[in-house]
């Protein structure tokens, strides 16, 4: 039958979370308070089995409708001036975690955890930027690891709007400075 919360949807409310401040999946119940607003809210187990089913053969068609929704958002008005270039930026962070995890190793920082490597792109008119790419890494990955650096450019570069895209040999180009 038809799941009563759809997966695209649980995605939707995830981001809306993450945006109002969740920095944990639990996060998801703030939005069941505001049912008028968000309509049925999948509860946090129901959002964990949605989370558990991307894998290798789910993850490019999110990669793919997240850059689809960005070219509309950004066709709309919301996205940045082309005529200045785009930076990305690429940062390697520590995310801690606090018991045995897949893939989690012990970090340069005596920590355990990750050491995600991800790539925003330079906003001025957002704080922080957008958030473009990202590769979850074990705690004992390099923080120059050129493989990485290439494979997360690669994932941003597929993020943009088909317009924001280099083209190789044109001249009316965006420029990109990674």
């Amino acid at each position: 039958g038809v799941p009563v919360h759809a997966p695209g949807r649980v995605f939707t409310d995830l981001a809306v979370a993450v945006a109002d401040g969740a920095d944990a999946i639990s996060g998801i119940a703030v939005l069941t308070d505001r049912q008028d607003l968000f309509g049925p809210v999948a509860s946090m187990p129901t959002t964990w089995r949605v989370l558990d089913r991307i894998d290798q053969e789910h993850l490019p068609r999110v990669r793919a409708a997240r850059a689809a929704a960005r070219e509309v958002a950004w066709a709309a008005g919301a996205g940045p001036d082309l005529s200045g270039g785009l930076c990305l930026d690429f940062d390697a962070t520590i995310s801690i975690a606090h018991s045995e995890k897949e893939n989690a190793a012990a970090t340069w920082k005596r920590t355990f955890g990750f050491h995600p490597l991800l790539c925003f792109l330079d906003r001025p008119d957002l704080a922080g930027g957008e958030a473009l790419a990202g590769l979850l890494r074990a705690g004992n990955a390099g923080s120059n690891t050129a493989a990485d650096h290439v494979t997360v450019l690669g994932l941003a570069l597929a993020a943009l709007p088909e317009q924001a895209r280099p083209r190789r040999g044109d001249p009316d180009s965006p420029r990109v400075l990674a």
